[in-house]
């Protein structure tokens, strides 16, 4: 507009904004050009975690507290984890929202440990892969029906919660 030979009180009229403002544009556009236009905005405060040390503390989380010889807990929370992070030195501080980010950046959910009960049968992959073949491709004039074996069942399961990778819970033998 002001190219136009429009004068700075017309454009804040028809742009809504001070004359301040179209100052602040038309002295940079007349110097830079159109890359005044286009603002390079930062986005707020620095990083004061390194991208090494964000590379760390995923696989950290991902571990047990007894791994590292911290038997106060069985499992990490947010807090444990950031000062166990400054007493290993791996970062100088870290508040639990930074390092909730670092882990939802990293693909890191906090979830409960599932438990599975896995067969001792020594023929077990061999009965699968006939009974998959069974329902992969029946045949022409039947039905595939499946009848499992139920003897007693002693399931013992003690779930608990960890850092993982998301839609990848621990999983445990049931027994």
């Amino acid at each position: 507009m002001s190219a136009q030979g429009q004068s700075v009180p017309d454009i804040t009229s028809l742009m809504q904004v001070s004359a301040d403002h179209v100052r602040d544009v038309i002295h940079p556009f007349n110097e830079r050009g159109f890359d005044t236009l286009d603002p390079k905005r930062n986005g707020g405060r620095p990083r004061t975690i390194s991208s090494q040390a964000r590379e760390h503390i995923c696989p950290i989380a991902r571990t047990s507290p007894a791994d590292w010889r911290i038997t106060a807990s069985s499992a990490w929370s947010l807090t444990k984890p950031a000062e166990h992070l400054v007493r290993q030195r791996v970062v100088p501080a870290v508040s639990r929202e930074t390092l909730r980010r670092i882990l939802c950046e990293g693909k890191v959910s906090w979830q409960t440990t599932t438990t599975r009960k896995s067969s001792n049968d020594p023929d077990f992959i061999s009965k699968t892969h006939q009974v998959l073949a069974r329902y992969d491709t029946p045949p022409p004039d039947g039905r595939v029906v499946c009848v499992d074996e139920f003897g007693p069942l002693s399931l013992m399961p003690h779930k608990g919660k960890a850092w993982r990778p998301v839609r990848s819970p621990r999983r445990l033998r049931a027994t």
